[in-house]
């Protein structure tokens, strides 16, 4: 028989795709489920986004375009970071990839070699380790906490480097924290990363979803930087795939060459759906969803910790509460376990997001309405009471 390679047995699933699984069985079974593990927008895809993208098929705009995008959406991506963030940025920096994914294995596939090494936070999004550990390369977990508002910082960075470190992976806003790097942070990991002669790479897909602050990009620091970025969570186009990244001048050549061989094309009616996911009518549909996800996220700050949960750090952004729950439990699969199977309520354990105390935390997704946030909080309350 066929030997299945190391590098495939390597790679680890979500633990939460299990209690998903479970979750939809018991729904089948007709028990009600309130949905708080799942990154993914509840709102559907704006209107003249859809509208674009069926206009596009309607003509026939279904054959392959350039490996790096069209032309068009590459410019309209441009002239976003121009009016948003005031960086004037050539469109030939900007590759459009099938989904933030896309863009993140195109970013490791052109600055890493086997054996070397790249430093992420821990806890962090589990799929940047195992694209990591796919391109035969290292994952250097760097553990983060509340002093260091769960993100890298210089300090940490200068500690854990190695001889062979590549790199570093940022996420601002992140997940699961929902924390955001400041500008000034940033702009020294950047210096030290060039001192270094490394790359930095930052996840910008929550760019857009900021709550007290104006958000921002690493482009406003520096042009040596890779910037993966995505459609799906602010623009709530996850099943339509894609998103772009945003490369130093020197490596669009190659990241072009490379995008052919790995995926040849985002999906073409996707990009003209993109289109117009920058004009004035859909921004205003997704600034008030941006109010809404600020509701959601502000009602949950009161109401967890009454039910005993610790929020070490605001989260500033994405749409995630990550809380420390050792109080109940020394076991945060086991707990979310319980509290899908006794009160109804589907939460992310930690241990999805690497080893720093992933036992003592679980993630909370607000993207379900404030009506079933308030519902999830209700069983929430009565389980807990149960549990004493």
């Amino acid at each position: 028989m066929p030997v299945i390679s190391k590098r495939a047995q390597a790679i680890q699933p979500f633990h939460v795709m299990k209690l998903l699984a479970r979750a939809r069985a018991l729904e089948a079974q007709g028990k009600s489920i309130m949905h708080m593990e799942v990154g993914e927008p509840d709102f559907n895809t704006p209107q003249p986004i859809v509208d674009a993208g069926v206009a596009a098929i309607k003509q026939g705009a279904v054959h392959y375009t350039p490996a790096v995008g069209m032309t068009s959406l590459r410019e309209a991506i441009a002239a976003h970071y121009l009016k948003q963030f005031n960086v004037s940025l050539s469109p030939d920096r900007i590759i459009v990839t099938p989904g933030a994914s896309g863009a993140l294995l195109l970013a490791l596939s052109v600055i890493l070699e086997a054996e070397q090494s790249v430093l992420l936070s821990d806890p962090g999004y589990p799929c940047n380790r195992n694209f990591i550990s796919l391109l035969q390369a290292r994952s250097v977990l760097v553990n983060v906490d509340a002093a260091s508002n769960f993100q890298l910082n210089t300090e940490l960075i200068k500690q854990h480097w190695e001889t062979d470190t590549a790199a570093v992976l940022l996420a601002s806003p992140s997940n699961p924290t929902g924390t955001l790097i400041e500008q000034s942070e940033l702009a020294s990991i950047l210096d030290f990363a060039k001192l270094k002669n490394a790359s930095v790479l930052v996840d910008e897909i929550y760019q857009g979803l900021v709550y007290d602050t104006e958000p921002s990009t690493a482009l406003s620091n520096s042009d040596d930087v890779f910037i993966i970025n995505s459609f799906s969570k602010y623009f709530s186009m996850t099943g339509w795939r894609i998103g772009w990244l945003v490369v130093p001048e020197a490596f669009a050549g190659v990241a072009d060459n490379l995008a052919q061989n790995l995926f040849l094309a985002a999906p073409t009616p996707a990009q003209h759906a993109a289109l117009a996911a920058f004009e004035p009518e859909t921004v205003k549909i997704l600034e008030q969803r941006r109010c809404e996800f600020k509701a959601r996220r502000d009602y949950l700050l009161t109401a967890l910790p009454k039910l005993g949960f610790t929020i070490p750090v605001i989260p500033e952004g994405a749409f995630y509460i990550y809380a420390n729950c050792d109080v109940f439990t020394k076991n945060s699969f086991e707990f979310v376990e319980q509290c899908l199977e006794q009160a109804g309520v589907a939460l992310t354990p930690g241990i999805d997001f690497g080893e720093n105390k992933a036992e003592q935390y679980v993630r909370f997704a607000y993207t379900t309405s404030l009506e079933n946030i308030k519902e999830a909080v209700a069983r929430l309350e009565r389980f807990i009471c149960a549990l004493s």
